[in-house]
């Protein structure tokens, strides 16, 4: 009954992992879309568990009615910032009047982002499954059982935290934090996962300079998705100023955090080129090492095609979406990288 249960969760974990993945790839659908605001509450989505599909649906008062319910959320959203000493962003929320024009309702925006929390609210689900299941270890390895407990509630803080990016008209630096924070629920995930896989088997390291080569790629990574996340808020920030207009000036008018965006992709390709040196030399092509490797590189290889796309084509919102999740795979790809060499199992990754 226990080895059933222990199945079970490493099931569910890497399901969950999945839908992480088609959550952050939602998000970005979300983002280039532009359907951050296409259900203007939360959680429900126009009062609704399943939205209206036209304009018709909706009182002749709607406008008003979730402004005043975003006035009031900021109000004590910038009440706790004041708590926490950030007094100068509780004055700029709350003398913020773009949270006073009412979002006009678009039927394809509001699906858009439905989909999203829909997803989203799966996701938890299965995250809420993930700690049921994850009792079966709690002889053997408490840890597992402790991170899936929390990262149920860093998911109910992330659930939180999507509500203020929809009632602050999504303020950049709270948008940072929110993929920060899906990053980190993921990292939880797949560490529970490995732990779980190499639960009761023999175990081996791998030499210290791969291992900090991968730490440092890894670092890198972080470091360029933030930047990423920042390039596209600096972008926002001049699409608003052309009224939408003027497309191709964009990238153009986004300063220098666009060129240190992409240095420090040559950056994280460098690093990953001596990687994939290191990893042919110490491992086999069948072990686990090497395949991650791979496909590290694989997705690697996609986003400098997506990057070069978003920058020479304007932005097109395929490629931003497609951009987001491959830097998001690479993230995932390169942190079991990590585990797999700090403690891969013995006998399928075998050294050369």
């Amino acid at each position: 009954m226990s080895t059933a249960r222990k199945n079970r969760f490493q099931k569910i974990n890497i399901t969950t992992i999945v839908l992480l993945f088609v959550l952050i790839l939602a998000g970005g659908v979300v983002r280039s879309s532009g359907s951050g605001m296409g259900c203007p509450d939360w959680p429900k989505c126009f009062g609704r568990y399943i939205p209206p599909t036209d304009i018709s649906d909706l009182p002749k008062d709607y406008k008003q009615k979730y402004v005043a319910k975003r006035v009031e959320k900021n109000q004590r959203f910038a009440k706790t910032l004041d708590v926490f000493g950030y007094s100068d962003l509780a004055k700029r929320i709350r003398e913020d009047r773009s949270i006073l024009v009412p979002e006009e309702f678009n039927a394809g925006k509001t699906w858009t982002e439905y989909i999203n929390r829909v997803i989203g609210a799966l996701s938890g689900f299965f995250l809420l499954l993930s700690v049921v299941f994850s009792f079966s270890y709690w002889k053997t390895d408490k840890r597992i059982a402790i991170l899936s407990i929390f990262n149920l509630v860093l998911v109910g803080f992330q659930a939180w935290l999507g509500s203020i990016v929809v009632s602050t008209n999504l303020i950049a630096w709270i948008v940072t934090v929110h993929m920060l924070l899906a990053l980190a629920i993921l990292a939880i995930c797949i560490y529970t996962y490995h732990v779980a896989r190499i639960s009761g088997k023999s175990t081996s390291g791998s030499s210290p300079l791969v291992y900090v080569i991968t730490l440092a790629a890894l670092f890198v990574s972080i470091l360029q998705i933030a930047f990423g996340t920042e390039v596209r808020e600096k972008i926002d920030a001049v699409a608003n100023h052309f009224q939408g207009g003027y497309r191709k000036d964009w990238i153009t008018n986004a300063g220098e955090i666009f060129q240190h965006h992409r240095d420090i992709a040559i950056l994280v390709l460098i690093l990953n080129v001596a990687l994939f040196a290191l990893i042919r030399k110490g491992f086999n092509r069948h072990s686990i090492q090497q395949q991650l490797m791979s496909f590290t590189f694989l997705m690697i290889t996609l986003q400098i095609v997506t990057g070069i796309l978003l920058s020479y084509l304007a932005l097109p919102p395929v490629a931003q979406a497609a951009h987001i999740v491959l830097a998001s795979l690479i993230f995932g790809a390169q942190f079991y990288l990590l585990l797999n060499l700090f403690q891969g199992v013995k006998g399928r990754e075998v050294s050369r």
